[in-house]
């Protein structure tokens, strides 16, 4: 199974949640970063209809795969800057 990991950093003068070395738009808060990460990782979860994937990987073969729509990532948030004692929202 894949496991995705959001990340809370400063990012840009404000606050956004990273992915892979990917930076979500930057938020004025910690608290709406964190708030944004929560949604995006309840939104990862929601299953999709069965479809057929087509794509290309990076030597430019193209591929075809056969999705059932049910295969959702473990997703993680994790926030270093998490003051002590507190707890991520559920």
């Amino acid at each position: 199974m894949v496991k995705v990991t959001y990340e809370i950093v400063p990012h840009d003068g404000g606050w956004a949640y990273r992915s892979n070395g990917v930076y979500s738009e930057t938020f004025s808060s910690h608290d709406e970063a964190l708030e944004a990460a929560r949604i995006v990782m309840l939104e990862q979860q929601v299953g999709d209809e069965p479809v057929e994937i087509s794509y290309q990987d990076e030597k430019g073969k193209w591929h075809e795969e056969y999705s059932d729509g049910g295969d959702r990532p473990e997703v993680e948030i994790v926030d270093p800057f998490e003051p002590p004692g507190a707890e991520l929202p559920a």
